[in-house]
């Protein structure tokens, strides 16, 4: 335990017999020793002579007492060793001499319980007593110490503030000596301007010798501070031990947090184990659905209300009844009721929402981020609601198909950021008008547009040539690219549809993922197509341009189900070279891929011819099996 100075001040207030007004005296400290008490002998207080104040009639002196604006400070001498000096203003009227009487007192050291006996040896309890009575006293003494610091600190920066007030009022007496000098040189002649300029020199004198007093109680006060520089390095000192013991407790936190980091990686190591196991169940669960699925959706009437050929079991949510009333042609028996069944992996009513429809195939969509081919194509009738149901709207509720697998797999992406996947995605967007590629994502002028070609790889990658592959990060630019895709897509009006797409869109996004850490790497492409309308001539009543694009479209709708209906049949050679579509879609229609198709159809009665063609070839493209697909693995 550190030892601290034993400071001990005694204050007496005396009267000084040669002036009539009153003074301050100082008793200096009187210096302690372990052992026997020793007497110390007074100090003398040198004492500076007030010039303008009034005297004020003795009290009690403070601890710390801060500088008197005006007036002597006076300055105590002392002891040096360890002992804290002493520093009394006094004031007294201009031209009085008071001086500080030293007033010596000593005091006994206790030694034991009693005063002036001393404890006996076997008495430890008593002498710890009277040690922690004195640690006590020790401490009091060094609180009183601190405060006094603190006062001169505050009395310091108050002297300061009046040395720069003194300043600037000499400054401005300055200014008004030259005014002055000007004034009288005009008023009198060259003797009282001499007069004038003594006495103002008098006066300048007089406040450089009280500036010169402010220096003293200055210096007297950067001792103070001197002496607290050396209390605060004690301070430092005892922060060091402590830094010393924080030191070694950060060792064995190290420690500790090595541990953890070696459970971490053991933990990541069985959340990995978990991951690809994940991924085969998944991939699993989802053949056993079939790589090939079909859903059909039911558009809603315009007017509102229920179709009556349409006929949606409420208990079975995977089969439709397409049902059609036929004449009697003799006449003599009732009209009958033809019905046509339907079956599916899921059908959707006119009231289901976009957000149920996609919870259906958000598994599939996971299965694109696991590394597998996955399309997902509308087809159906113009006016059915294949745009609605792949595109949808811009507010929430109603985004379709494509804006919510995007915004999933980004949101899975990021979690498996954390198990240390890295995953990479570029997106396109091409549609296929009169058997012609456009990219819908070109922003350069349309007299210098490029021409496209498909192009198929030494490993079956599928290409086309000058299209714009965009690198993307997060969703929000993807649908940016959409928004422009859907403003450059060709739209038109016909008989059926106020704007009815005239070609087959295809987004793709293609997705490259690595662990670096577990040197694993997967490749895969996502692509959702939305399909041109099917129409019949008689019902569109096209010409011209539109009849064009309808036979088109048409002949491109029917050698996908050539194609479909070959990869059914497990045809060695099938024909995807029919159509650009098909010759598109291969990677996504082949065996190593998982495929949906909505087939949309409208509620109206006047559509159920191109109604029941649409659920006739939905229900082939059903029964299609494409074989057990496989990740790509890079």
């Amino acid at each position: 335990m550190s030892r601290l100075p034993v400071i001990s001040k005694k204050r007496v207030l005396a009267t000084s017999s040669s002036s009539s007004e009153n003074g301050q005296d100082l008793a200096p400290a009187q210096k302690k020793t372990r052992k026997d008490p020793e007497r110390v002998k007074p100090y003398a207080a040198s004492t500076i002579i007030s010039s303008r104040r009034p005297a004020v009639a003795a009290i009690k002196a403070p601890i710390s007492r801060p500088v008197r604006p005006t007036g002597a400070a006076t300055v105590a001498a002392g002891p040096s060793r360890g002992v804290l000096k002493q520093s009394i203003a006094s004031t007294a009227p201009r031209g009085s001499n008071i001086k500080a009487a030293a007033a010596p007192t000593g005091t006994k050291a206790v030694t034991g319980g009693a005063a002036g006996t001393k404890r006996q040896g076997w008495d430890l309890k008593g002498k710890v007593t009277d040690m922690e009575s004195k640690l006590r006293n020790y401490q009091t003494k060094v609180k009183s110490a601190n405060q006094e610091n603190e006062d001169l600190k505050s009395t310091m920066v108050k002297s300061q503030t009046r040395v720069t007030a003194l300043e600037t009022s000499v400054a401005v007496q300055r200014s008004q000596i030259s005014d002055y000098e000007e004034e009288l040189q005009a008023l009198s002649g060259v003797r009282e301007e001499l007069d004038k300029v003594s006495s103002e020199k008098s006066s300048i004198e007089k406040q450089l010798s009280n500036l010169e007093d402010k220096y003293k109680v200055m210096e007297t006060l950067r001792q103070s501070q001197e002496t607290e520089l050396h209390t605060l390095k004690m301070k430092l000192s005892v922060q060091e031990s402590t830094l010393s013991r924080l030191q070694l407790t950060l060792r064995d936190a190290e420690e500790e947090v090595r541990s953890l980091g070696e459970t971490v990686v053991q933990q990541k190591g069985e959340l990995h184990a978990g991951e690809m196991e994940r991924r085969q169940l998944h991939n699993s669960i989802q053949e056993l659905k079939g790589n090939i699925r079909v859903f059909c959706r039911v558009r809603p009437l315009t007017g509102g209300g229920l179709s009556q050929h349409l006929q949606l079991p409420a208990t079975d949510n995977k089969t439709i009844t397409l049902a059609k009333t036929q004449e009697s042609h003799t006449g003599k028996t009732a009209d009958t009721q033809k019905n046509y069944n339907f079956s599916f992996d899921r059908v959707f009513g006119p009231q289901a929402s976009q957000k149920e429809v996609f919870e259906e195939i958000s598994l599939l969509v996971q299965s694109a981020l696991d590394g597998y081919n996955v399309c997902c194509f509308a087809y159906g009738q113009t006016g059915s609601g294949k745009t609605f149901t792949m595109e949808g709207a811009e507010y929430d509720e109603a985004r379709g198909v494509i804006p919510r697998a995007v915004t999933q797999i980004f949101r899975a992406a990021e979690k498996l950021g954390a198990q240390g996947w890295e995953f990479t995605f570029t997106a396109s967007f091409v549609e296929i008008y009169n058997e012609t590629l456009r990219d819908l994502l070109y922003t350069g002028k349309a007299s210098k547009r490029p021409e496209h070609e498909i192009r198929k790889s030494i490993n079956n990658e599928v290409t086309i040539t000058s299209l714009t592959y965009e690198k993307v990060t997060n969703e929000d630019q993807v649908l940016g690219l959409i928004m422009m895709a859907n403003h450059n897509r060709s739209t038109a009006q016909t008989s059926q549809n106020d704007r009815s797409s005239r070609s087959h869109s295809v987004f793709q996004l293609d997705i490259e993922g690595a662990n670096v850490g577990r040197d694993v790497k997967c490749k895969s492409t996502l692509c959702l197509v939305d399909l041109a309308g099917s129409e019949r001539l008689l019902k569109s009543q096209s010409q011209g341009e539109r009849f064009k694009e309808m036979t088109a479209i048409n002949s491109s709708l029917s050698n996908l189900g050539i194609v479909i209906t070959a990869l059914a049949n497990k045809d060695i050679h099938v024909p995807y070279r029919n159509s650009k579509l098909t010759y598109l879609l291969q990677g996504c229609l082949g065996g190593n891929s998982k495929t949906l198709m909505f087939v949309n159809i409208s509620p109206e009665l006047d559509s159920f011819g191109e109604t029941l063609n649409s659920l006739r070839f939905a229900s082939k493209v059903n029964d299609c099996v494409i074989g057990t697909a496989s990740a790509n693995k890079k």
